[in-house]
């Protein structure tokens, strides 16, 4: 499958968040997942390296808009390098190029590649697919979200993400999601 992993720009190496993507990339290699990321800084950084260490292919999903803004250019780890213009593009071919996603600790442009996924889904305009938030941050945002507008959103929609505490458990709810459905890409 392609997952892809959204993650904040901020890890740096050695630190906790840094080494909990590096992991995932590994996990998900491991298990002949194709890995997709912003393919820049943090935890696309970690992400895609644990994957190409661990001998996965690994694509990153990269914009004009970003390299103009913050100077960068795709990681080392980047095999296969899908180049846009602009964000949207870019978020688009993050969301629409996977059969799953997960997300790590990230701020408002997580936030953003998380909440446009699941209402691409809620509208049906994207098959329905995995959302897994990993760490206990998402699960407590959410958790105030979905009490605070529990109207907006009736349990249908809420049950379109999966909550997982670590990366161990993210994947062993992404195998447990894919042996038990259809296949995820219609």
């Amino acid at each position: 499958m392609n997952v892809t992993v959204f993650g904040g720009a901020q890890p740096k190496e050695g630190t906790a968040s840094y080494e909990e993507a590096l992991t995932l990339g590994k996990f998900l290699a491991e298990r002949g997942h194709t890995v997709l990321t912003g393919g820049y800084i943090g935890t696309m950084e970690a992400v895609s390296r644990g994957a190409s260490d661990a001998g996965g292919h690994v694509i990153g999903v990269t914009c004009e808009d970003i390299e103009a803004w913050r100077g960068v250019k795709a990681n080392q780890w980047v095999k296969e390098e899908r180049k846009h213009k602009t964000l949207v593009p870019r978020l688009m071919g993050l969301i629409e190029g996977c059969d799953a996603a997960m997300a790590l600790a990230g701020g408002v442009g997580t936030l953003t590649e998380i909440t446009l996924m699941w209402n691409l889904m809620i509208v049906e305009s994207l098959p329905p697919r995995p959302l897994i938030l990993i760490g206990g941050g998402w699960q407590s945002t959410f958790d105030q979200f979905f009490k605070e507008f529990e109207s907006y959103m009736p349990t249908r929609q809420r049950e379109l993400i999966y909550f997982a505490e670590d990366v161990k458990t993210a994947v062993t709810i992404l195998e447990n999601r894919v042996e038990n459905s259809k296949p995820l890409l219609i």
